[in-house]
């Protein structure tokens, strides 16, 4: 990955001190446990378990996407926005982040291509920000993972790398732009 998309995260904020003893609390219900379902994830790497890292020491991350994403991001190229996998499959791939970029991949436009056949089964074209990239033999795993685990009625799923066009930063959403910096 290019340094360029490095970006300082402001620190976390420290959390409030404790109530004074003699403050009054309102009893109310524990918060739900979290749930390990379809759309709960960690870090992960297709040569360990969950928080693994791969190859080069990065692992590329996915997230929970936030429920309303679907209806703000745009069809996978090569779906129609009819296609009723296209919302879900958007969602899936933008769950998918490389550990160096603050930006989902969906979002950095290295998605170039989505297919699907009459059972279902994707064949996702995508790239990297650049050949070397230190999360190239792991990406696709991830990307596989997240469509085939996040997508309700999906088939099979296969990821290819593909290197022409190349990448570059006028693929990437207004949005990717703007968190960094390129607007």
């Amino acid at each position: 990955m290019m340094n360029l998309f490095r970006k300082k995260r402001p620190p976390e904020a420290e959390p409030e001190p404790a109530s004074p003893p003699e403050a009054v609390e309102t009893p109310s219900a524990p918060p739900p446990p979290p749930t390990a379902g379809p759309q709960s994830y960690e870090a992960w790497a297709p040569d360990g378990p969950p928080g693994a890292v791969g190859a080069g020491g990065l692992a590329p991350q996915l997230v929970e996407a936030a429920p309303e994403a679907a209806e703000t991001l745009p069809t996978p190229p090569g779906l129609s926005p009819e296609h009723p996998l296209a919302g879900q499959i958007a969602r899936a791939l933008s769950s998918v982040y490389d550990p160096e970029i603050p930006v989902d991949i969906y979002q950095l436009g290295l998605v170039y291509d989505v297919a699907l056949n009459e059972a279902n089964d994707a064949r996702i074209s995508m790239t990297l920000t650049t050949p070397g990239c230190p999360v190239a033999g792991s990406m696709p795993s991830m990307v596989e993972h997240a469509v085939a685990t996040m997508v309700e009625g999906i088939g099979d799923v296969e990821v290819d790398l593909v290197w022409d066009p190349p990448w570059s930063p006028d693929m990437m959403s207004e949005a990717a732009q703007l968190e960094l910096g390129f607007m």
